[in-house]
C-alpha cells in the first residue's frame, strides 16, 4: 500500500459522484494538479489502474481514461512490466512555479522586474476553451490515412463510381459558371440543399424545407456549430456512454459539463439521464444505430426523450451517421420526424456513404434557428467548396446516389456475413460476434475480465485496427470488446485480418 499513499489522497479529494463533471475528468484534474504543484514528484510510481479503481470505488475504465489522457499529454510515462510513473522530464522550476513566485517576491522590486520582463517574452497561455480543444480527441489515435481492417467508419472506396463522379466534375470545370467560382452561400449551394431535403423526406421521414438544411464540412462541423450555438460553458449535456468520440470532443471543447448516460438494449436510458441532470441543456443521441454498440432506440424511448426535451426546454442532437445501411426491411424513420416541439437538430454526413475526404455533411435545424446556423457557418469557415457541392447535387438528382446506396447495401451485407464467418472460424473461444441488421461495423466481445486495450494494441502490432470498446466509455462499465469495421474491406482482407487478430489474441 506504500505506493498509494501519495496518489490516493490526490485522487480521492476531487471525486464527487454528484458533480456533473465525469469522474474520469475529476480524477484527471486532480492528478494533473498534483503533478504540476509538485505533490507528485517526477519519477513517482502510480498505483495500477485496477488497484486505484478498487480503492476509489470507481470503474477501471474511469481510471484508465484519466491515465490515458495524462499519458497522451506527457504528464505520465509507462514502462512495460514496470508500471506508470510521473514523467521525469518536467523541469523543477516549472513544476514549482508557486514556490518560484514566492522567491521572486522575496527578492524585492528588482526580482519582480526581472520576472515581469521574462513573462513579457513568454508565449501567451491558451484560453480555457483553447485548453479544452487542445485536450480532447475527436477520433482514436491514428484514425487517418489509408485504412487497415477493421477500422470502423470506412466505406467501400473500391466500389465508388469514380467514372461517374469524374464525368460530373469535368462537366462543371470545363465551363464553370461564375456563381460557383465566387463566394458561396454559407448555408450551402441551393440545389444541393434542395436535393438533401427531398432525399431526407423520402428516405428518412425527416420533415424539412431546403431553408432548414445547412451544408457543413462533415458531421463534425455540424456538431461544433450546434455546440457553439446551443450551449454555454458549464451547461449540462447528456451523452451516450459508451458513445461517439467526435461528439464528446465537440461538446467538451465548447465547455459543456458532460453527463454520461448508460445505453441498454433500448438505447439511451432517458430516465437515468433525467435523474442525474434534469436541467440538461442538450442531449446527444444516435437512435437509429447507436455508436458504438449498434442498438436501435425503441419508439417508447424516442417518445420519452422528446417529451422530456420539450418539458425541460432542451435540445436533442440526432446523429444519423449510417442509417442508409439496414439489411432487414426499410431504413428506420428518423426521430426528427416525430418531433412536434422543434427540439431536434438532425445531423447527417456523406463520409460513410461516399468517401470521407469529400468533407460534406449537413445539419437540419428548426426554422427559427436556420438564420443563426447559416450565419455562424459563414463566420467559422465561410462556405464549403461550391463545385464539389454542385457535383454532389447532380450525383443525387440523376439517381447515382440512390443506385450507389442500393449496390453498397447488398455488398456490405455480404461483407458482414463474411466477417461473422471468419470470426467464428478463426477466433472461436477468443471473440464472440453476432450479425447485426444495420450499420457498417460489429462489436466483437472478449471474455469477461479481458483487457480490450491490450488486445487492441497487440492487434495493431500485427496490422489490424480493432479499436477497444472501453475507449468509448466514460463511466459505465461494460464487457470488454473490439470494434470490427467491415464495409471498406473485401472478403479476402477480412479473412486475413481475422487470422491476424486471432494470432494477436493468442499472444
Amino acid at each position: 500500500m506504500a505506493k498509494l499513499t501519495t496518489a490516493l489522497p490526490l485522487a480521492a479529494a476531487a471525486l464527487d459522484s454528484q458533480s456533473g463533471l465525469p469522474l474520469y475528468r475529476q480524477l484527471y484534474d486532480s492528478l494533473r494538479r498534483g503533478i504540476l504543484d509538485g505533490r507528485l514528484r517526477p519519477g513517482a510510481r502510480l498505483p495500477s489502474t485496477r488497484e486505484l479503481a478498487s480503492v476509489l470505488s470507481v470503474s477501471r475504465n474511469t481510471v484508465m481514461n484519466a491515465f490515458e489522457q495524462l499519458l497522451a499529454e506527457g504528464y505520465l510515462e509507462g514502462h512495460v512490466g514496470s508500471g506508470t510513473f510521473v514523467t521525469r522530464s518536467l523541469p523543477e522550476d516549472t513544476l514549482h512555479a508557486r514556490r518560484g513566485a514566492a522567491a521572486v517576491a522575496a527578492r524585492g522590486p528588482q526580482g519582480r522586474r526581472q520576472a515581469a520582463a521574462t513573462a513579457a517574452t513568454a508565449p501567451s497561455a491558451l484560453s480555457r476553451r483553447g485548453e479544452g480543444l487542445a485536450r480532447v480527441q475527436a477520433s482514436s489515435a491514428g484514425a487517418w490515412g489509408a485504412a487497415r481492417p477493421f477500422r470502423p467508419g470506412t466505406p467501400a472506396l473500391d466500389e465508388f463510381p469514380f467514372e461517374v463522379w469524374g464525368r460530373l466534375a469535368a462537366r462543371h470545370w470545363r465551363q464553370p459558371p461564375a456563381e460557383l467560382l465566387g463566394y458561396g452561400d454559407p448555408a450551402g449551394h441551393l440545389p444541393l440543399r434542395e436535393a438533401i431535403a427531398t432525399y431526407l423526406g423520402t428516405a428518412r421521414a425527416v420533415r424539412c424545407e431546403p431553408a432548414q438544411v445547412i451544408v457543413t464540412a462533415g458531421a463534425q462541423q455540424a456538431l461544433d456549430l450546434a455546440a457553439r450555438l446551443l450551449i454555454d460553458p458549464g451547461d449540462h449535456v447528456w451523452i451516450e456512454d459508451p458513445g461517439y468520440l467526435g461528439a464528446r470532443a465537440a461538446l467538451s471543447g465548447a465547455g459543456a459539463r458532460l453527463v454520461p448516460v448508460p445505453v441498454d438494449e433500448e438505447g439511451l436510458d432517458v430516465s437515468a439521464g433525467a435523474a442525474r441532470a434534469p436541467r440538461a441543456r442538450l442531449v446527444y443521441v444516435s437512435p437509429s444505430h447507436q455508436y458504438p454498440l449498434g442498438v436501435t432506440m425503441s419508439l417508447a424511448r424516442r417518445l420519452q426523450l422528446l417529451e422530456w426535451a420539450e418539458r425541460a426546454g432542451a435540445w436533442v442532437l440526432e446523429d444519423d451517421y449510417d442509417s442508409e445501411y439496414r439489411y432487414a426491411g426499410r431504413p428506420l424513420a428518423a426521430m426528427q420526424g416525430l418531433d412536434r416541439g422543434g427540439r431536434v437538430i438532425y445531423l447527417g454526413t456523406f463520409s460513410k456513404v461516399l468517401f470521407p475526404a469529400l468533407r460534406l455533411g449537413y445539419v437540419v435545424v428548426p426554422e427559427g434557428l436556420a438564420a443563426a446556423f447559416a450565419n455562424a457557418r459563414g463566420v467559422l469557415s465561410r462556405f464549403s467548396p461550391s463545385v464539389d457541392q454542385a457535383v454532389l447535387a447532380e450525383f443525387i438528382e440523376e439517381g447515382h446516389f440512390a443506385r450507389h446506396i442500393r449496390r453498397t447495401r447488398s455488398l456490405y451485407a455480404a461483407r458482414q456475413a463474411a466477417l461473422v464467418e471468419a470470426v467464428r472460424r478463426e477466433l472461436d473461444g477468443l471473440l464472440e460476434v453476432a450479425p447485426d441488421e444495420a450499420g457498417i461495423h460489429l462489436v466483437g466481445w472478449l471474455k469477461e475480465g479481458s483487457d480490450d486495450r491490450a488486445a487492441s494494441q497487440a492487434a495493431a502490432r500485427l496490422g489490424v485496427d480493432a479499436q477497444p470498446l472501453s475507449a468509448f466509455t466514460l463511466e459505465h462499465k461494460r464487457r470488454p470488446g473490439l470494434l470490427l469495421g467491415y464495409a471498406g474491406y473485401d472478403e479476402r482482407r477480412l479473412r486475413d485480418a481475422a487470422r491476424r487478430l486471432a494470432a494477436a489474441l493468442k499472444q
